[in-house]
């Protein structure tokens, strides 16, 4: 998955540092450039697509969230700033986190984890296929032909209506890239395609002639269906 692009917006300069050290240390974040204020900002952001912006509340000339109400399609943003007060009106206007300064780095990468799980997200809701690792081969596996996935501790086995794969990853990682409208996890070792359900009980679940157990946690998935 490519790299998620990002920008800060912040008119402190340590501030600015200690947002620009912690990016560095995080594989999936590229920081693109770093502004001491918004109207900058803006104007770069009129040529470039950012994917991710770190938004300071109290800037000079134009203010954080007057700002973000000026972008028609803003992309993920994670307000950074000194005063608690402004989390509601952030929330909101849909920013993805809220961090108050002092900004541990936990905390940071608590965060931006919700951006890359978001981007996941979207990628696997606009596309409809997959490719997995299978035997030094890169396997295309399209999402409606998935019948269920089985955890076999840390390999997964993507079982499919032209047979079974059996690849290095996950659970937790396939979930996160497969689109959530059509599958859900029912046991800690089983995610199945909700299209693919033939029957099902407060057990288990049918899928050709398969059958899938209900792991106790999980009940309500099925419920919800």
């Amino acid at each position: 998955m490519p790299k998620i692009t990002c920008i800060i917006i912040e008119d402190e300069p340590l501030a600015a540092k200690v947002l620009s050290d912690y990016i560095a240390e995080v594989p999936f974040l590229e920081l693109q450039k770093v502004f001491r204020d918004a109207i900058l900002a803006s104007e770069f952001l009129l040529h470039h697509d950012i994917d991710l912006i770190f938004l300071d509340i109290h800037l000079p000339r134009l203010k954080g969230m007057a700002f973000l109400k000026t972008l028609v399609n803003p992309p993920s943003v994670i307000v950074t700033t000194a005063y608690h007060q402004y989390a509601v009106e952030g929330f909101n206007l849909n920013v993805t986190d809220y961090l108050l300064k002092p900004i541990e780095f936990e905390r940071f990468l608590t965060a931006v984890n919700k951006v890359n799980t978001e981007q996941k997200k979207a990628i696997g809701e606009t596309r409809d296929f997959i490719f997995v690792n299978v035997q030094k081969r890169k396997v295309k596996i399209l999402f409606s032909e998935i019948l269920y996935i089985e955890s076999q501790r840390e390999y997964i086995k993507i079982v499919t209506n032209r047979g079974a794969f059996i690849s290095k990853m996950s659970t937790n990682e396939i979930e996160e890239v497969l689109p959530t409208h059509q599958f859900k996890r029912i046991h800690r070792s089983f995610i199945v395609s909700i299209p693919q359900i033939d029957a099902y009980t407060a057990e288990i679940v049918e899928i050709k002639g398969n059958s899938i157990p209900i792991g106790r946690g999980y009940k309500d998935v099925i419920d919800k269906l």
